[in-house]
């Protein structure tokens, strides 16, 4: 029997792109197991496949001073050890990384172990970690078009993000029946990341008595930050988190607010959702997202509100003349030619095992 790890956590983006491949890998009878670490979110959104989990210690890697930085070193070290003994006793054929901290340890000591590794890389240029990984892996796999320049000729494979099959498969009625909505308006599905934007948040609630005189609004706000005080709000529906459900809220949806992690971001596009993205800022942030949103805009994807620039008055702005044009945004999507991503990336999953040392 073939085997692949898969790796990747932090959030929500390093793991649903390997959600997406769980189905196609099993088809072609790979056994799966999943490194990441102790605690965090991937594991949660592991634990309901089935798969073998295996945790390990993980320390982040800062650009910035902590006094956290003196002693994570020593938990990168600790993970190494940890995913070398799981890799020797596994025997993988393959191993395929989202990214996130975690997974640095696991791709090094992949290849350590010459056992071949993949990497995704989402974004438009390499985050921290992977700039680490990457001069462990067979292949690395990107988004944009751009992003090619930054990676080593040789490795780079244009290959977009995976995206669940089943969210294309969503039912409006089971959605309306969910937020207990009606069929006389229209639906704002607002997303602020896996974790949730307190500054999104903030902007859609300062909002909301002007955009539910026309909009319906479903608002996943993020773990401990739903707001009681409109839990009975006519036509404002909450949720700290959204799982098997996300796909009959897209399917209901009528535009969408985000983030723009480029996982979500290349999910709204594969679902020819019309968007407002704003980035997370550069301030909090090493400014991936506002290069994200801004190749969407370019290619006509999507309409871009620096969170600077977010205020009550800018976001109603926004909202109206987003839906207004929705017919645009949804014609350049539909002519994105987006690539088969879950095809490409099994091709090279499949070749990198088929040539294990």
């Amino acid at each position: 029997m073939k085997r692949i790890i898969l790796t990747g956590g932090g959030t929500a983006g390093h793991v649903t792109p390997n959600i997406a491949l769980i189905p196609r890998l099993r088809d072609l009878g790979y056994d799966i197991q999943y490194i990441g670490s102790y605690t965090g979110i991937e594991k949660e959104l592991i634990e309901p496949f089935g798969i073998p989990y295996h945790g390990i210690s993980s320390g982040k890697l800062r650009r910035y001073f902590s006094v956290q930085n003196f002693t994570d070193p020593f938990r990168v070290l600790k993970g190494f050890r940890e995913a070398r003994k799981l890799i020797k006793d596994l025997k993988p054929d393959v191993i395929f990384s989202k990214g996130g901290f975690v997974s640095v340890p696991v791709v090094l000591a992949g290849k350590k172990c010459d056992v071949p590794v993949i990497i995704h890389e989402s974004d438009m240029t390499p985050g921290l970690a992977n700039k680490i990984a990457i001069p462990s892996a067979v292949k690395v796999c990107c988004n944009f078009p751009e992003t090619m320049d930054s990676l080593p000729k040789g490795k780079a494979v244009l290959t977009g993000s995976p995206i669940r099959q089943e969210l294309l498969s969503g039912n409006k009625i089971a959605a309306m029946d969910l937020c207990g909505f009606s069929a006389d308006k229209p639906v704002i599905l607002v997303i602020g990341g896996s974790l949730g934007s307190v500054v999104v948040n903030n902007a859609v609630r300062d909002a909301l008595p002007e955009l539910l005189k026309d909009f319906q609004i479903i608002h996943i706000c993020g773990k401990g930050k739903t707001d009681e005080s409109l839990a009975d709000t006519k036509g404002y529906c909450q949720f700290e988190y959204i799982k098997n459900e996300l796909r009959d809220i897209f399917a209901l949806s009528d535009i969408v607010i985000s983030r723009a992690g480029a996982n979500a971001i290349c999910e709204l596009l594969a679902l020819r959702k019309p968007n407002l993205l704003i980035p997370l800022s550069a301030k909090a942030s090493r400014g991936d997202q506002i290069l994200n949103a801004r190749s969407f805009e370019r290619q006509g994807f999507s309409m871009v509100l620096e969170e600077e620039e977010l205020n009550k008055d800018s976001l109603l702005a926004s909202v109206h003349r987003l839906y207004s044009d929705r017919a645009n945004y949804i014609d350049a999507m539909r002519n994105s030619g987006q690539q088969d991503s879950i095809k490409t990336i099994i091709g090279l999953i499949e070749e990198a095992a088929g040539h294990k040392s």
